[in-house]
């Protein structure tokens, strides 16, 4: 995840820390805003996706999603009364209601915020409940390699209430034959068969060195890509099969991490799988029978085409999210229970999503252009570089601001 800051309320934003060095900053610098629009006009994607229309069928509620992060405050007022306790898996001792720098909180308000009376995020499946289960350190000895932590959380999340298992990371940096891959993917292996749904960021660094990261490359995860205002995959999206589906990634805002006052305009494809997860929430929520194959098939069979190219594509997978045909359509064929969609697709073809690290794109692999999903709802977009929510005053903030996760297996992981 990576974020510009802004201010609220006119309250000046401080510097986001960074988990004692285990995840990298980005810096961003900010011009002053010209306009005050408010929290809900700069939450683009939920009217794109028709979230208003969805909500009246479906909110989330009675799906709770496993938040594999930093851990989650659970008195922001976007979050009150959706937070269960949680664990931690690196520092047992504090618990999983603490969130040093504030990925985790953003995250979790972009699944089940409640708006905070349209002055905070409001989050597509705004009833669904959020399992907090840290995997990062708060200091710079606990955070050093935190794949341990990974794999024991998955499979907390497995045998726990939580339906769908959300990974807004990505590691990066492994040899076909490291056995930490193995460890990840049989966690992996032990959640798809309880019926859990995994989904995880592909990585922010698609337009440098474009590195296979993990989980988003197990067998069975659903690596999510990120989208612009335009449907077009982002730059920073890393592409290859891994990819299996696409969302709203650029230009999204959250709550500044850190103990800062404001909001930030962020991007990254962490932002893009807690908006995949949300969308799963709003289906299963509708269809609570299911299994975690059937949502992600479903997710898969109604996603809004690449229009160039090959499906599935190395960028947008089999296409960007689109809850609503499900949801306001109410006819989409779920499939058999026990079959793994993307299981079945590498078994069937070469490349697909879910492959090795033998099979993965280049560090010199690039997008030559930058293709699209089918944009049926009519609606484009332009960037922006500064939000200010309504009653800030405007003013030059240059800060630091990114939360991503980018260090390489030794030294943390890469989103």
């Amino acid at each position: 995840m990576r974020s510009t800051v802004w201010r609220r309320r006119g309250r000046t934003s401080a510097v986001v820390s960074a988990l004692g060095g285990a995840l990298l900053l980005l810096g961003g610098a900010v011009a002053p805003a010209a306009s005050a629009d408010s929290m809900r006009d700069r939450e683009w994607y939920l009217d794109r996706m028709q979230a208003p229309a969805m909500w009246k069928a479906s909110t989330g509620k009675g799906i709770t999603v496993a938040l594999l992060d930093t851990g989650v405050i659970p008195s922001v007022p976007e979050l009150t009364g959706k937070v269960l306790k949680g664990r931690n898996f690196v520092e047992p001792e504090r618990g999983a209601h603490k969130d040093t720098d504030g990925h985790g909180t953003a995250m979790a308000m972009l699944i089940a915020g409640n708006g905070a009376n349209d002055q905070g995020v409001k989050g597509l499946a705004p009833d669904a409940r959020i399992l907090p289960l840290t995997v990062f350190g708060s200091s710079k000895e606990s955070g050093t390699n935190s794949i341990p932590a990974l794999v024991e959380a998955i499979r907390y999340a497995a045998d726990s209430e939580a339906r769908i298992i959300n990974m807004s990371l990505a590691y990066e940096g492994f040899t076909p034959s490291d056995d930490q891959l193995d460890r990840i993917q049989q966690a992996v292996d032990y959640a798809v068969k309880r019926g859990k749904l995994l989904l995880a960021g592909t990585g922010n660094r698609g337009d440098k060195e474009n590195d296979v990261a993990y989980p988003a490359a197990s067998l069975g995860v659903a690596g999510i890509g990120a989208v612009d205002k335009t449907s077009s995959v982002t730059k920073f999206s890393v592409s290859g099969p891994q990819v299996a589906l696409a969302a709203p990634g650029k230009d999204i805002p959250i709550l500044c991490g850190g103990g800062m006052a404001g909001y930030c305009s962020s991007w990254g494809t962490s932002q893009a799988t807690a908006i995949t997860s949300a969308s799963a929430a709003l289906i299963w929520s509708q269809h609570p029978d299911w299994t975690g194959n059937q949502v992600l098939r479903v997710l898969m069979n109604t996603a809004g085409r690449p229009t160039e190219g090959k499906v599935p594509s190395r960028y947008l997978g089999y296409g960007t999210v689109r809850p609503r045909i499900a949801v306001l359509g109410g006819k989409a064929d779920p499939g058999p229970a026990d079959v793994n969609p993307l299981v079945a697709a590498r078994a069937t073809a070469s490349p697909s999503p879910g492959v090795s690290a033998s099979a993965a794109p280049s560090k010199k692999s690039q997008p030559a252009a930058t293709p699209a999903a089918k944009n049926d709802d009519g609606q484009g977009g332009t960037d922006t570089a500064v939000w200010i929510v309504v009653g800030a005053v405007a003013a030059v903030i240059v800060v630091v601001g990114a939360v991503l996760l980018v260090r390489r297996r030794s030294t943390g992981p890469r989103h």
